[in-house]
């Protein structure tokens, strides 16, 4: 049966990106496509956003709205693109905010829910499954089952919500609610109440009837007090109703076959010529290129790099480091003193650590294709891509049992020679240690490091097989609206 979706969500590419959330949107409804169903995504139009499409107007019933231009733009067969061009909202320097927060996001990424609905009340189109994500999106299912409850055009739609990242729970007073037209008894427990405040997170879950997350393992961590950040209550009390679906990547972007940004192909049975990324990554990355620091297992790292990702831990380990017998190639930003931590290691043993400060799209995919191993030791990590890019690129993975690491990374077993990388499960620099010292022995052994390299570039990363299973988890919600 072919579906009708009606997808909602702050950021999508090529439209606009700020994180993760903008791949999903941007290949998910492509991937659903694919398999034959209906898709009309709805975004705003940022500033810099760029569009090709055809202009119509809606009415949007809501404080400061009225008449609204949309942009209706096709993607692909069956997936169109609908964004809201609302100027004092979206025409602006961010998406988000300028160092901290817009202080009317509230109204912002109200008014994108509600402009959702009414484009699909007012398209004469019909839609099976409203599906929104993370926070921004969070009022669309609470519109859909207050305002638009006996609609009859959507007000029968199914609801499911994914939480992309539980720790951004779009919290704000609760005297929005006049302004965002909320009937008051959504300031309840069993509404958006948390904690004295409205909770856009909390909305999206408590009026879907299906709620979702970006790994299997991130699901079960997240009804946990250590990974619930104050939601372990509300998510345990519906376990059956909590699915995680992992995230596909995007492997034709994705691909060390195909890749424009390296400079020879590669796949699993030319794993020589890997050999030339490394070389032109360590020319890219600055230094004296020796013989033995083109046979030294080199360490990716493409991160933000914050303690989330597990850079406390690396800091614990800053005077091993250069002792262990690895170069690292490091790109990313994040807290000063992690960009410390890296540049002084880089100026101090410059032999052994490179180190670029920022973001560069084509020394990313070449640290993917070029090193031997990639490091993301997260102290958490709902999902998680660079670990699915590198073990594509046969870039062997040490992370941590967290999330969606845990999920697509299978440990490296020594008595059986199966796996697709190291982890290790104690959130502590004594662990990670290990773990480099297990993915050090392995590499000395070619033959085992080849058999690591190509079960990592066997793995069906897809987003075909994630919308697979969302196209599952619709089927439910449509089952249980009916009920």
């Amino acid at each position: 049966m072919s579906l009708s979706v009606l997808m909602v969500g702050s950021e999508a590419l090529p439209f606009s990106k700020t994180g993760g959330l903008a791949d999903v949107l941007g290949a998910l409804p492509l991937a659903l496509g694919r398999l034959g169903h209906r898709v009309t995504l709805v975004v705003p139009k940022y500033r810099y956003t760029q569009t090709h499409g055809t202009s119509a107007t809606i009415h949007v019933p809501l404080r400061g709205g009225g008449d609204t231009r949309v942009v209706e733009q096709p993607l692909a067969e069956g997936v169109r693109v609908v964004l809201v061009d609302r100027p004092e909202l979206y025409d602006r320097a961010s998406i988000y905010g300028m160092g901290s927060d817009y202080p009317d996001n509230p109204r912002r990424f109200g008014y994108l829910c509600r402009a959702a609905l009414e484009y699909a009340a007012q398209s004469g189109g019909t839609f099976d499954v409203l599906h929104s994500h993370d926070w921004q999106a969070g009022l669309a299912p609470v519109y859909l089952r207050t305002r638009y409850a006996t609609h009859p055009r959507i007000g029968k739609m199914a609801s499911i919500f994914t939480i992309h990242n539980l720790a951004y729970q779009g919290s704000f007073p609760s005297d929005w609610i006049g302004l965002l037209d909320l009937p008051p008894d959504v300031v309840s427990i069993e509404g958006l109440e948390f904690w004295g405040r409205l909770s856009f997170l909390k909305g999206g879950i408590n009026y879907s009837q299906v709620i979702t997350t970006v790994s299997p393992t991130y699901a079960k961590e997240i009804q946990t007090e250590e990974y619930g950040a104050g939601f372990d209550g509300i998510l345990s009390a519906r376990p059956t109703d909590l699915f995680g679906v992992l995230n596909g990547i995007d492997t034709d972007r994705w691909n060390p076959a195909a890749d424009a940004y390296l400079p020879e192909p590669y796949d699993q049975d030319s794993l020589e010529m890997k050999a030339a990324s490394r070389r032109e990554l360590l020319e890219a990355m600055g230094g004296r290129i020796s013989a033995e620091k083109l046979q030294r297992p080199l360490v990716g790292v493409v991160s933000r790099l914050v303690d989330q990702k597990g850079f406390d831990l690396v800091a614990e380990l800053v005077d091993q480091l250069p002792e262990l017998g690895f170069s690292f190639a490091v790109l990313g930003t994040g807290d000063a003193r992690h960009e410390r931590m890296w540049s002084d290691l880089g100026a101090a043993h410059p032999d052994r650590f490179a180190v670029r400060i920022g973001f560069d799209e084509r020394l990313a995919h070449l640290i993917e294709a070029g090193a031997d191993m990639f490091l993301m030791p997260s102290r958490f990590e709902p999902c998680g891509l660079n670990q699915m890019y590198s073990m594509r690129y046969g870039t062997v993975p040490i992370v941590r049992a967290t999330g969606g690491l845990e999920d697509t990374v299978t440990d490296y077993n020594e008595r059986t020679g199966q796996g697709t990388g190291f982890k290790f499960k104690a959130y502590t620099a004594a662990a990670l240690f290990e773990a480099l010292e297990r993915a050090r022995t392995a590499f000395a052994n070619p033959i085992i490091w080849k058999t690591l390299q190509q079960a990592g570039m066997r793995q069906d990363f897809s987003w075909d097989r994630s919308a697979r299973e969302y196209v599952k988890l619709y089927e439910s919600a449509i089952a249980r609206g009916k009920t």
